[in-house]
């Protein structure tokens, strides 16, 4: 699916408006030409400024193509259902990673796309394991982020 340029330019000016708003809020720093706003703000006003060009790039080409311009893998069938067990996956993973724990959720899930992807199911199971557990270690052990442990709780290493 293809959206028409205006349509992602009113959302950056949008998202950038909406940082921009935020920021006011921030402190300022005694003596310090800059605060903690500054890079925030930068970014926020290049949304803005890139948005509003995209906006009329899309507009000025209006005529020429439409608003909406869908895919060819929307008149496909497996296609369609890949990418509603991706959705589905993240849902899921939403809704019961605090219960069932990362490895084993980033496991089905991955497990499900491979399947869904024609993946051997062999292949798919020792894929999905040995990801999810590189996952885990790169984001729990390296970055320090707390992941999940949910049912393996007593197990955590």
């Amino acid at each position: 699916m293809k959206l028409n340029d205006a349509v992602f330019g009113l959302l950056l000016v949008v998202l950038g408006a909406a940082v921009l708003a935020a920021i006011q809020g921030y402190p300022r720093i005694p003596g310090q030409p800059v605060g903690p706003a500054l890079f925030p703000g930068l970014i926020a006003a290049g949304l803005c400024i890139c948005g509003a060009l995209l906006v009329a790039h899309g507009w000025r080409a209006r005529r020429e193509e439409p608003w909406l311009v869908w895919e060819d893998w929307v008149r496909s069938p497996r296609h369609v259902f890949a990418f509603a067990v991706l959705v589905g996956g993240i849902l899921f993973y939403i809704l019961v990673a605090d219960r069932l724990g990362f490895l084993p959720t980033a496991a089905l899930v991955l497990l499900a796309l491979f399947l869904v992807l024609k993946v051997p199911p062999g292949r798919a199971v020792l894929v999905a394991v040995i990801a999810a557990l590189v996952v885990h270690f790169a984001f729990y052990k390296l970055l320090r982020v707390p992941l999940p442990w949910g049912v393996l709780q007593g197990v955590a290493w």
